[in-house]
């Protein structure tokens, strides 16, 4: 992920008055203060971790040092790569290594034999390679040893449910859900979305239509606020935070400075709620932030080249199905490429249409042009307006999705163009003064 401007507030969402955010603030404020069944107060949740590490963003190798050191409070059940783009199953371990010299220091500050940093053999073992590959316009393809995995911690004999937290693409947590249907019942997800979305579209697309019953938080732009917005003086600024209360604590506080001299840790809110916060209440204020139920009618679907008067939801799906043209085979190639860049749509013949997805991450005017062999639609372009969606629909709440919930669109918990981001970096001095202690153990005698 990156941190290009993602969100625009749209003027009817402005009837939100400063008297909301005032009330808002005084309500978090008090919830929080009784609402915390997280692992700072001994409650052990059981997680498994979808990330991109290694890929193409470092917050990855933040998010898994800040995993790490929070170690002992949780039942860590899975370590998958899933990337889309460069990262592996070695960069998880490279984390492990670093971790495996902090540990004796680490291990002297626990608590209980119940309360037990992992070993660093036995977080090895639990790390595992999921989807190399992108899966097509079906958004699954074949089994991993990721998805396998899983299915595999789903299915354990184990009354709590099994906390799966995609920081990088949802290919393997898609895959899961087709090969094991029978699971869903034990998942909570919470999906870094925005970026990863645009990356994982497909995936994202068979989740949300063949799964709906699925409990799920889709942070789109929340996430955020983690290293945007709060109070960014003195040692709380994203670079003095790091160079006071990061860099050479420990292998692991050297590891999280190596990837990126300031903080980023976009993926660290999903494991902040379970931190501090109501697990089963994504309402609720925390410090992963607070969303609202997902509403109906996300998704557009063009049967035609579109202008730019257009419009479509952003981190909604945008599908264009075109009508196949004649003499068009299946061996032709086609490609949709958005704003000359990637990621680009592959078409699929799908019955009499040609098929392109895409996941708009910023409220914008897109553009795109088609390349193919096939001369008559080689050079074809369009443009969308992505749009925030109006209150008359996020006011309604989703008769598809009863257990989705996803950023809160009202414009008091903004961070500048980020839906939601408030709602997390509200607390930032209590997670960064928490993460700072953590750290020392890193470092002490």
């Amino acid at each position: 992920m990156d941190d290009r401007p993602s969100f625009f507030i749209c003027r009817t969402c402005l009837q939100w008055t400063a008297l909301g955010l005032l009330s808002y603030v005084l309500v978090a404020t008090q919830a929080f203060a009784v609402a915390d069944d997280g692992a700072i107060t001994g409650v052990r949740h059981r997680i498994l971790v979808s990330t991109d590490i290694g890929g193409t963003d470092p917050d990855d190798v933040q998010s898994m040092v800040h995993l790490l050191v929070y170690a002992e409070s949780f039942d860590i059940e899975g370590l998958v790569s899933s990337p889309y783009g460069p990262g592996r199953k070695e960069h998880i371990l490279k984390v492990i290594d670093a971790y495996e010299r902090d540990l004796p220091k680490l291990r002297a500050h626990s608590a209980s034999a119940l309360k037990q940093y992992p070993t660093a053999d036995a977080l090895r073992a639990l790390s595992k390679q999921g989807a190399l590959d992108a899966p097509g316009a079906a958004g699954i393809g074949v089994a991993t040893e990721g998805s396998n995995w899983i299915i595999q911690c789903a299915k354990r004999d184990d009354l709590r449910p099994l906390n799966v937290l995609v920081w990088g693409g949802i290919e393997d947590l898609a895959q899961a859900l087709h090969d094991a249907p029978e699971i869903l019942p034990k998942l909570r997800v919470f999906f870094i979305g925005g970026p990863n979305k645009k990356w994982s579209v497909d995936a994202y697309n068979y989740v949300e239509q063949n799964h709906p019953k699925l409990w799920m938080i889709e942070s789109n732009a929340t996430y955020r606020g983690w290293f945007t917005g709060g109070n960014q003086k003195g040692e709380w600024n994203n670079k003095e935070f790091v160079t006071k209360h990061v860099a050479e604590h420990g292998a692991l506080g050297n590891a999280f400075f190596e990837a990126k001299a300031d903080i980023k840790m976009g993926d660290t809110p999903s494991l902040g709620r379970l931190l501090r916060g109501v697990s089963d209440d994504p309402t609720k204020p925390g410090w992963g932030g607070n969303y609202v139920p997902i509403w109906d009618d996300r998704k557009t679907i063009f049967d035609r080249l579109t202008v730019e008067a257009d419009q479509v939801e952003v981190f909604g799906v945008t599908e264009f199905a075109l009508p196949i043209p004649e003499g068009y085979r299946s061996k032709n190639s086609t490609t949709m490429i958005f704003n000359k860049g990637v990621p680009s749509s592959a078409g699929v013949i799908d019955g009499n249409v040609l098929r392109f997805r895409f996941s708009p991450r910023d409220a914008f005017v897109w553009s795109y042009v088609i390349e193919s062999d096939y001369a008559h639609l080689d050079g074809q372009s369009g443009k969308f307006t992505a749009v925030p969606p109006p209150i008359t629909r996020t006011s309604k709440r989703s008769v598809v999705h009863p257990n989705w919930w996803i950023d809160d669109p009202n414009p008091a918990l903004a961070e500048g163009v980020h839906p939601g981001a408030k709602s997390v970096s509200q607390w930032r001095e209590d997670y960064l003064r928490n993460f700072a202690e953590r750290l020392k153990r890193c470092c002490s005698n």
